[in-house]
């Protein structure tokens, strides 16, 4: 299966290569649009998450001390 999409992968650069200048340009744009879009879209995703995990009580709040205190309680206690 890798083996085939490696040759897939390939093709595709054979391809882009020899397109005009112009159409690699807007197939670029348009390749990184869509990244982009994946990344907000994965933002959205985790935001919906985190705010139902604090809806069920599930996250705490606190300050980055606080934090590093309970941490190094769970340490101490773990060893």
């Amino acid at each position: 299966m890798f083996e085939n999409r490696s040759l897939a992968f390939h093709e595709v650069l054979e391809i882009f290569e020899a397109l005009p200048e112009e159409e690699q340009e807007t197939f670029l744009h348009i390749i990184q649009n869509r990244i982009k879009e994946r990344g907000r879209e994965r933002i959205i995703k985790n935001v919906r998450k985190a705010r139902k995990e604090f809806e069920r009580g599930e996250i705490r709040q606190g300050t980055v001390d606080e934090l590093m205190k309970e941490i190094m309680n769970e340490k101490i206690n773990m060893e």
